[in-house]
């Protein structure tokens, strides 16, 4: 018996073939065109690496901790009672929109004129910080600037200075000044001083202001062997002589600082002192017995260094945690249309803003302050910079 094959016939329809060219040239075309839009855009626009960061930073730990139990339940044992699992509707709402539905400031900065003056992202919360006591910087009216109107000093003769420590340390920059302590608003003053003044924007002074500060940390950093700089130019001369407005005071001390740079290549640390406008009870910390003015880290996000910048402030206030805590209100970022995204950041990997207090503050608060954070400071120097620098023999000068 002879088996009779079965022909097999494949029967391809024309439309099908051209469905299958017209999407493998729309890919095509696809492709090309976003590869060259991406190639195309402005420096600024393009996709990169600090970018990519910049967007995980919308993303906190704790999210992504709880979408991580999801697949995994074991990570749902070392989630706290009070953590909540976010809802991925709301996840997709705030990438989608840029809205936080936790958070109504990300929606009325941008209805409401000025408000996103008050704008910023806790990225470390300090004792008692949140979105309603975050730092304040504001420009301070016309007539606080003028040295002719500005008001009569009290309460001086509590300003004391004490003499410096003559105790050799054991590691010492020697002739190297290695920090520069600059004040971009250095006028900026603390009420209990001035006369009649009870509006916090007022609160300057062309004597008594945030320099102060800068002596005593001076003096302290160099107790512990950090050559230090401190710079008062008065930024809001170099203001009127340039014609500017208070809004540039960064571009001002900016000038300022390249130039001490560029005359000493030794600067890498560079600290800029402020004051911040908000009231005693948000500034104020008391450590075993003693009253401090509390510190706050503002972090600039648009810069190369940021993440430099960043680690060195995380690193001082970890460390103020363990020594005095509460005293750091945490770290602040600023970025954005409404605020200048460097503050001189970008000049060093090592540099920062620090609010000393608030306006409300004395300098017996803000000196104590000032001892804490020149100790914390000098520690995290030395356990970066000690195989530079040769050690010394403690000696007590007579």
């Amino acid at each position: 018996m002879k088996l009779q094959k079965t022909p097999y016939v494949v029967t391809i329809q024309g439309t099908s073939i051209l469905k299958l060219i017209l999407s493998c040239l729309l890919l095509i075309f696809l492709l090309f065109s976003v590869s060259g839009l991406l190639t195309s855009l402005n420096p600024q626009y393009q996709l990169r690496s600090s970018s990519v960061n910049k967007a995980t930073m919308n993303v906190s730990g704790n999210v992504l901790y709880q979408l991580m139990a999801r697949e995994n339940h074991y990570f749902m044992s070392g989630l706290v009672e009070r953590d909540e699992v976010p809802s991925m509707s709301s996840v997709l709402f705030k990438a989608s929109t840029n809205v936080s539905l936790d958070d109504p400031r990300s929606l009325l900065g941008r209805e409401l004129p000025g408000f996103s003056l008050f704008d910023g992202k806790i990225l470390v919360a300090g004792e008692g910080t949140n979105y309603t006591n975050m730092p304040i910087e504001s420009a301070p009216p016309e007539e606080a600037l003028n040295t002719e109107n500005e008001a009569s000093l009290q309460n001086t003769d509590d300003i004391t200075k004490e003499e410096p420590n003559k105790v050799t340390p054991p590691l010492t920059t020697g002739d190297k000044k290695v920090a520069y302590i600059y004040f971009s608003h250095t006028r900026e003053s603390y009420l209990p001083y001035l006369k009649g003044v009870t509006d916090p924007n007022s609160a300057q002074h062309s004597e008594i202001n945030v320099t102060k500060i800068g002596d005593r940390l001076q003096e302290r950093l160099e107790g512990y062997g950090v050559g230090t700089i401190v710079d008062k130019t008065d930024i809001t001369n170099r203001l009127n002589s340039n014609g500017w407005t208070y809004g540039r005071s960064y571009d001002a001390s900016r000038a300022v600082v390249q130039e001490a740079m560029a005359g000493n290549s030794n600067l890498s640390y560079l600290i800029d002192i402020h004051r911040d406008s908000r009231r005693k009870e948000d500034t104020t910390k008391v450590i075993n017995g003693k009253s401090y003015a509390k510190l706050a880290f503002v972090i600039g996000a648009e810069h190369p260094n940021y993440e430099k910048n960043l680690k060195l402030a995380t690193e001082i206030h970890n460390k103020l945690e363990e020594k005095y805590p509460g005293l750091s209100r945490g770290i602040i970022q600023k970025s954005g249309a409404s605020t200048n995204g460097r503050f001189n950041q970008d000049l060093s990997g090592n540099a920062l803003l620090v609010e000393f207090g608030g306006v409300d503050n004395n300098f017996d608060e803000l000196n104590l302050s000032a001892d804490a954070f020149a100790e914390v400071f000098s520690e995290i120097f030395w356990d970066a910079e000690k195989v530079n620098y040769p050690v010394t023999v403690p000696s007590e000068e007579q």
